[in-house]
């Protein structure tokens, strides 16, 4: 052991202390911080359950791999931080003393192999994620970068530390290679080994190179240590907690159900909670809880949310990943007023910090970021706009998409609702759906007698709800608002009706009996009125139900944000029903060969994917099996199945007017317009008249054709199985078509052969 060995071990070891222990000592900080949030016992188990997703999502980077370009790579860079960590410790050891290595594990080539894989993977990992960082670098593409708003210092710093790490290895292995300090075959050191022939043999040089890798996550440990905001650092840790706890124990992603309204680690009574006491969704940082915080901290500010997120992808203020960037950042900055005991009531009175100098101690800026308010404009000092926070559609790309399981959406709606709820401040244009909500039970403001309307203009008679359902009754049709009173939408419920009463399946309506599910209300944040509307509509469908099996509650719904409450969110209320999307239902009657279409419709369609439908619950197989069956030719778009693209009509945009940058449906239509369709169809009223109004704009301009449509899947169906099929053969005699004749005929159904919606970037932008 000589000088240089002794100095440089010695700086080492010391520098080390000081690391860890400011290193420990903020992890302590990191946990005192994150219990600052509400309590949620949900989270709690099952163990096993949870610790299989866990092991699954970092194991397998199943979440990772959604972007193919950077799940390979992430994943060797990952295993080379857990695992390189044998190597790191190591070197404590090299520096000292060059020619040590790990008792037992040192001798073992697959251990020699391991760390030689590990070095290289390393290297080459990162070398990719830095690529793909420059290539998708916002200077490049502007708002199309999923990196816009992120941290590239942070970011550089992280890559660079991580290409030390990785030469940092594989230059040990080399340096002890060429000093001969251990017998390794070639195949165990197959970069090394080449590498050590052309250094020299000096065991100062092992020395430096181990100093090296030992300063370099020395810096690392004392940079993130005083950084607790830099989750691209924080997200090696704490993803294993954020993905373990993540809402849905069996591995689900947090869409769907909403997150129910909770105080105190517990759902919140409406019926007997007290506002003073009580806290109605999020109106202080500390609202949320400890998982909020925990989602804060974790975010990667990778951008893969900001990515496929409708609204910042049409010019909005939203962007999911600063959203919860902003929410770290103030929640870190008023930790220390938090953590000091300070508290503030309704009124915004301080109730937590008492004597005659109860600020003392306390940073001043943590005291000044105690001051603002969470949702404001930028002119009153508020965290998140007004309009970020109104701008969510609720489409849960976000959420389908975040690699460490942050909970966007359920985020979003939680500020939504103490704003409705507490604050009386939210969009003009709901308060006249949360009225005809509470009056006329629809957002339409539409009587209830008149919800059978639809019927009129059908050729039999559709059978009603009368006090009683009949034996042999198997669904309960459930039409929803826009399929009884839009008369967009209404063209579907009358598709569906006809081919249920064409398969001969036994069904009945409710008529004025039925109410709105509450969906666009919960999701605007109005609680209070989503309850009363579904505590309503289960008390009827379990008096409907009555004496019946759960598996025997069978109803089938047109409209996907129906589908979604009543399959997802009425349990919790006590309606246990067995629920199923007139998509699911009519492919199978087609399976079952109840309905047959007999003549194909010869056009090409492209199928918008709902979102309550598609990402919400995951039906994308049976419209596209639909599609098919009636013989057109499914032209997909870009952004289909779980990354499809919103319609705009979701988390009650439906009633609000856009005013910011380009309409989603527009945006959505011109991408559609881009498979060149003579159809396009889909499978939600909501969607289908979002689609209509954003052609009808592009046809108005010119930029559309006329004889496109939007239709939904059953319409389609109801096509293929009523029309004539068309003649085979000319008999002998019959007259033949001319050929300008036959032209024409073929023109009614030719699509357009070249593409008018407008270019998309790559997945990884």
């Amino acid at each position: 052991m000589g000088a240089v060995q002794l100095t440089l071990g010695g700086i080492a070891v010391l520098l080390g202390i000081v690391a860890w222990g400011m290193f420990a000592a903020t992890i302590a900080r990191f946990v005192r911080v994150i219990k600052l949030g509400q309590p949620d016992a949900t989270r709690n188990g099952p163990f096993m359950a949870r610790l299989g997703t866990l092991i699954k999502e970092f194991a397998a980077h199943t979440r990772m791999n959604k972007v193919k370009s950077v799940g390979p790579a992430h994943w060797l860079v990952m295993w080379g931080f857990l695992l390189g960590s044998l190597a790191l410790f190591e070197a404590y050891g090299e520096v000292f003393v060059p020619t040590w290595g790990w008792p037992i594990l040192d001798d073992w080539s697959l251990f020699s192999l391991l760390m030689e894989v590990l070095g290289v993977g390393t290297i080459v990992g990162i070398l990719v994620l830095m690529g793909i960082r420059q290539r998708n670098h916002p200077r490049r593409a502007d708002r199309q970068s999923r990196f816009q708003g992120s941290n590239f210092k942070w970011a550089y710093f992280i890559e660079a530390v991580v290409l030390i790490e990785g030469i940092g290895i594989i230059g040990v292995r080399a340096a002890k290679s060429a000093l001969g300090a251990h017998e390794t075959p070639v195949w165990s050191a197959f970069v090394s080994a080449p590498l050590g022939e052309l250094l020299p043999a000096s065991p100062n040089l092992v020395s430096v190179f181990a100093f090296v890798k030992l300063m370099s996550a020395t810096v690392w440990l004392v940079v993130v240590a005083r950084t607790m905001t830099m989750g691209i650092a924080w997200h090696r840790f704490s993803a294993f907690f954020n993905i373990y706890f993540k809402r849905e124990a069996d591995g689900q992603v947090a869409l769907g159900k909403l997150k129910p309204m909770m105080s105190g680690g517990k759902v919140l009574d409406l019926e007997e909670a007290d506002p003073d006491e009580d806290t109605f969704g999020v109106g202080k940082v500390e609202d949320f809880t400890w998982k909020g915080w925990l989602d804060f901290s974790t975010c990667t500010e990778c951008g893969r949310c900001q990515s496929q997120c409708p609204a910042w992808n049409t010019g909005k203020p939203l962007s999911p990943k600063l959203l919860i960037t902003q929410l770290r950042d103030h929640a870190y900055a008023k930790a220390p007023y938090l953590l000091a005991g300070g508290k503030r009531d309704m009124a915004g009175d301080e109730i937590g910090l008492t004597g005659d100098n109860p600020h003392a101690g306390i940073d001043v800026l943590a005291l000044a970021e105690a001051e603002r308010p969470l949702i404001g404009s930028a002119e009153d000092g508020g965290i998140i706009d007004p309009d970020m926070l109104w701008s969510c559609t609720s489409c849960g790309a976000c959420v389908e998409q975040c690699p460490v399981d942050i909970e966007h959406v359920d985020h979003i709606v939680d500020m939504r609702r103490y704003q409705v709820m507490i604050e009386s401040n939210f969009p003009s244009e709901l308060n006249g759906m949360f009225k005809n909500l509470e009056n006329k039970g629809n957002p339409w403001g539409q009587n209830a007698k008149d919800r059978l309307q639809w019927t009129e203009a059908l050729d039999f008679e559709v059978p009603v709800f009368e006090g009683e359902l009949a034996d042999e009754t198997e669904y309960l049709f459930w039409v929803g608002c826009a399929g009884a009173f839009e008369d967009r939408a209404k063209k579907t419920t009358q598709a569906v009706a006809e081919l249920l009463h064409m398969a001969d399946v036994k069904y009945t309506v409710l008529g004025s009996e039925e109410g709105c599910t509450g969906d666009p209300a919960r999701r605007a944040g109005n609680e209070f009125l989503f309850q009363m509307l579904a505590q309503q509509n289960v008390e009827m469908l379990n008096s409907v139900f009555e004496g019946r099996d759960v598996l025997k509650r069978k109803v089938v719904v047109t409209c996907a944000h129906c589908f979604n409450t009543l399959a997802n969110e009425y349990p919790e209320l006590g309606g246990q029903f067995d629920v199923v999307h007139h998509t699911q239902l009519l492919n199978r009657l087609v399976r079952e060969k109840r309905l047959t279409p007999v003549a194909p419709i010869a056009e090409d369609v492209t199928y918008h994917d709902p979102c309550y439908l598609g990402r919400h619950n995951k039906v994308y197989d049976a419209p596209r099996e639909l599609v098919e069956a009636t013989g057109a030719t499914l032209r997909e778009m870009p952004r289909h199945g779980d990354r499809s693209m919103c319609c705009g009509a979701g988390g009650a945009r439906m009633w609000m007017e856009e005013k910011i940058g380009k309409r989603i449906n527009v945006e959505r239509v011109d991408e559609a317009l881009g498979t060149a369709p003579s159809k396009i169809a889909t499978g939600c009223p909501f969607c289908k008249v979002m689609l209509n109004d954003g052609l009808t704009a592009r046809q108005s301009d010119g930029l559309a054709s006329e004889k496109v449509e939007i239709v939904d899947v059953a319409q389609m169906l109801l096509t293929a199985v009523k029309r004539k099929p068309e003649p085979q053969l000319v008999p002998s005699g019959a007259p033949s078509l001319s050929d300008e004749e036959a032209n024409t005929a073929l023109d009614e159904n030719k699509t357009d052969e070249v593409p008018t919606g407008t270019p998309l970037p790559d997945e990884d932008k």
